[in-house]
């Protein structure tokens, strides 16, 4: 049997038995990803009462129960504010190291080999991030093209060693959900077992073989833009989530809405993070998914993820 360690979050361990709703696997709390006049890619100050509020409403209307927040270096990442926003919304967060796909590369990517990359994201496990003390939970989201750049291989190599030396879950940003199993096979190939992986944005791509393959493998797979209706429509989310568990890969689906710009934010008009909560599960339950699914979906598989469990502890 696995030995399950705490789930580390902003505010300190966090047992994994003591989340009893459900999980938001993967989610922005606060972020900067403002490039070429972009200014709605930003989560920031202003936006934290916002954030907060809404989160702590749906801790109350939903029971939500844990965000794990993906936001990496360069991205914006401001763990301070992670645990200030976790504390008023009292909502447990998992923070997150790592390097987005190259576009969002800061300057120490290109200097380093994957040597001294392994060793920045181990410094950030074992001294905390960024001054905070707030140690990371999960090394995310780790991006990558479809065919990923020189210097992303690096970075998903050192992310791997990484995630393996630390016993942490390692997330990936697949651009528009493209090249998941070249990554899943990098990530694999240096050391870091399938079912500590979760590669990211697989609703963005409409190929149920894909799905099945990173399933069978043993990775998790998200379906985690949820609610991003011009990048696809959640109707054709719904088909292929609905595929893969009628596949019989129930266990390895994650679920979440990537709420990336503050436009996104229900208080901003947005759709906001409990999107999947209010509008998509309702329709996955009307074509068939009964509760039992819903919390393996949305509690349990997060949970195995987020600890390395099996399917028998959870």
């Amino acid at each position: 049997m696995t030995v399950m360690h705490p789930i580390r979050t902003v505010t300190g361990p966090l047992a994994a038995d003591r989340v009893d709703g459900p999980v938001l696997a993967h989610e922005h709390l606060a972020l900067d990803l403002r490039r070429d006049g972009d200014d709605q890619a930003v989560l920031a100050e202003g936006h934290r009462t916002a954030i907060a509020a809404e989160l702590a409403g749906l801790r109350a209307e939903h029971g939500l129960s844990l965000v794990v927040e993906q936001t990496c270096r360069g991205m914006g990442r401001d763990a301070a504010a992670l645990a200030r926003i976790s504390r008023q919304a009292q909502v447990a967060v998992v923070a997150s190291t790592g390097w987005y796909y190259e576009p969002f590369h800061p300057d120490e990517v290109a200097a380093a080999d994957v040597d001294a990359l392994t060793g920045m994201l181990l410094a950030d496990i074992e001294d905390g991030l960024d001054g905070t003390g707030v140690r990371p939970g999960l090394i995310a989201e780790v991006g990558g093209h479809a065919e990923p750049t020189r210097a992303e291989r690096r970075v998903l190599t050192a992310a791997a060693r990484a995630a393996t030396a630390a016993d942490l879950p390692l997330a990936t940003h697949a651009h528009l959900g493209r090249g998941g199993p070249a990554q899943l096979e990098l990530l694999t190939g240096a050391g870091l077992p399938a079912h500590r992986i979760c590669i990211g944005h697989q609703d963005l791509l409409d190929d149920p073989a894909t799905h099945r393959e990173l399933a069978a493998a043993g990775a998790y797979v998200a379906f985690d833009t949820i609610g991003k209706e011009p990048y696809q429509s959640d109707e054709r989310r719904l088909r292929l989530l609905l595929a893969l568990l009628d596949a019989g890969h129930a266990d390895r689906v994650l679920l979440s809405c990537d709420i990336s710009r503050h436009s996104y934010l229900r208080g901003h008009g947005g759709h906001g993070y409990g999107h999947l909560f209010r509008s998509f599960l309702p329709r996955a339950r009307a074509a068939g998914v009964d509760d039992d699914l819903v919390d393996l979906l949305t509690r349990r598989n997060p949970l195995r993820f987020l600890t390395g469990a099996t399917t028998e502890e959870f």
